[in-house]
């Protein structure tokens, strides 16, 4: 059992998270459970794109996304459970690693897409964490 699970969740895809939440808990110590809960907006990659928005989206969307986060966690996780979530922003992977080292996790639990042929085994996303995560990666089929 681990005493601290971080859940990458992507708000937007139950997949993502309908059948990892459940493995997180469960992988959980019973007494005192910390969930560290993250969600990934990503980069507009090429500075020419960020162009066409407006000065202050970014800002808007973190906290349009920071809300729906805190939603999510009031209607999904148990109250037992201490639960931060946070929001970041990046390439997912590099995110999901980062956020592991920081919070100091003894594990990470994410859900993969059932593979495509250029996928293989898990998605390019799970798979980089798997292969770089200094953390125990538990991954969960989501759909």
């Amino acid at each position: 059992m681990f005493k601290t699970i971080l859940l990458p969740v992507d708000l937007s895809a139950e997949a993502s998270w309908a059948k990892a939440l459940p493995a997180a808990l469960g992988l959980s110590r019973p007494e005192d459970p910390v969930l560290h809960v993250i969600t990934v907006m990503p980069d507009f990659g090429m500075s020419v794109v960020s162009g066409y928005f407006d000065k202050d989206f970014e800002d808007k969307a973190l906290r349009e996304v920071g809300e729906k986060l805190a939603a999510w966690v009031r209607d999904h996780v148990p109250d037992n459970v201490e639960v931060h979530p946070h929001v970041l922003h990046g390439r997912v992977y590099d995110q999901i690693i980062t956020a592991a080292d920081k919070l100091d996790v003894d594990a990470i639990v994410m859900a993969s897409h059932t593979p495509e042929l250029s996928d293989y085994l898990l998605g390019p996303n799970a798979a980089r964490v798997v292969r770089h995560a200094k953390q125990s990666v538990f991954v969960v089929r989501g759909d």
